[in-house]
């Protein structure tokens, strides 16, 4: 599958990303979020994080989205803007608020983890079918979406609905599950996630979050209509489905510098590579590529590693690529960063 969207039409980009980004608040000093004393400020979401690295890449973007009209609001809109992502389409609710979230400086798969959301009644939470210009999101050759947006309220879901239809033209349509047990008070939320995946044309779903199948084919038997389906398991690698011929590559030794943000780099490379018409192996190693870059960078959002860089990392045999171990300042691809790929 190769992203065929109506490319020379007027106003399509490479990728329109839709979905909340919110204001991020990140811990001075390890601790309980009773204990921290400050705070640093940064921004945070799946399709806008996905936006960015693109755009960073060289790729044509254009993050659609609500925020209050407040200064969080244009701390958001001036931030993801400044990677080169269109943020025109970007409403602004004067009634509703930008949504805030704070963390813990801990490892996220811990009990010790906090995470503490401010987006009840926020402005994205009110996107729907009718405030959101929807030529503007068709106008892509790849549509991705997640499964947060359609847990932030029934219009939201309802947009997701709609977005991932069938319909005559419809951009290549990317869906990442993204389930969030605390976004889905309804049981009705994993079902729900599984429907819309079966509408998209490419799916990635962690390998923790499908449904209680551990097996790639097991989820591949589960969701069988989605031309491309990538399952992600974790430290092992990742599975990507291409009709019903499996494709493995094992996940890379990386030396973390923090454990956030991996999920969405690994789509933006993934999309990256499907953009440019790349094998299945390929599209899979600059997922885990793109993916390593954030984990060995600070914050949610990293970037990108240089095209060329990882492009020759991509190319190594299966024993080169079994032996990498990256660490911080390795996606620059010059002299010095190129001391920590390292074969030991």
């Amino acid at each position: 599958m190769t992203a065929t969207g109506p490319c020379d039409a007027p106003g399509v980009v490479d990728v329109v990303a839709l979905g909340e980004s919110m204001v991020t608040f990140l811990p001075s000093r390890p601790g309980r979020l009773a204990d921290v004393p400050s705070f640093e400020r940064a921004i945070g979401g799946a399709e806008s994080n996905v936006a960015c690295m693109l755009a960073a890449a060289g790729h044509s973007t254009r993050w659609v989205s609500r925020v209050g009209a407040d200064g969080f609001g244009d701390h958001l809109v001036e931030t993801i803007g400044s990677y080169g992502v269109d943020v025109t389409r970007v409403r602004r609710d004067p009634a509703r608020p930008t949504g805030v979230y704070f963390r813990t400086a801990g490892d996220r798969a811990t009990d010790a983890h906090e995470v503490a959301y401010y987006r009840a009644g926020s402005a994205a939470s009110a996107m729907s079918a009718d405030n959101v210009d929807l030529t503007a999101v068709r106008a892509a050759r790849i549509l991705h979406l997640s499964g947060i947006t359609a847990a932030l309220s029934d219009d939201c879901r309802d947009l997701i609905r709609e977005l991932t239809a069938p319909r005559p033209g419809r951009p290549l349509v990317s869906f990442d599950v993204n389930h969030r047990p605390g976004l889905w008070p309804d049981p009705e939320g994993p079902a729900l996630l599984g429907d819309f995946a079966r509408r998209a044309d490419l799916v990635f779903v962690g390998q923790d979050e499908a449904w209680g199948l551990t097996d790639p084919e097991a989820v591949r038997a589960a969701l069988p209509e989605p031309e491309v389906l990538v399952v992600k398991q974790g430290p092992a690698g990742a599975t990507a489905f291409h009709g019903r011929h499996a494709t493995f590559v094992p996940a890379l030794t990386v030396d973390v510098v923090a454990a956030v943000g991996a999920g969405d780099a690994f789509a933006a490379g993934f999309l990256s590579a499907t953009l440019r018409g790349l094998p299945p192996r390929d599209r899979l190693r600059h997922g885990h590529l793109w993916a390593a870059a954030a984990l060995t960078a600070p914050g949610d959002l990293a970037a990108p590693p240089a095209r060329d860089h990882a492009d020759r990392l991509a190319a190594l045999d299966d024993t080169a690529w079994g032996r990498l171990r990256l660490g911080p300042g390795w996606t620059a691809g010059t002299e010095g960063a190129e001391e920590e790929v390292r074969t030991p």
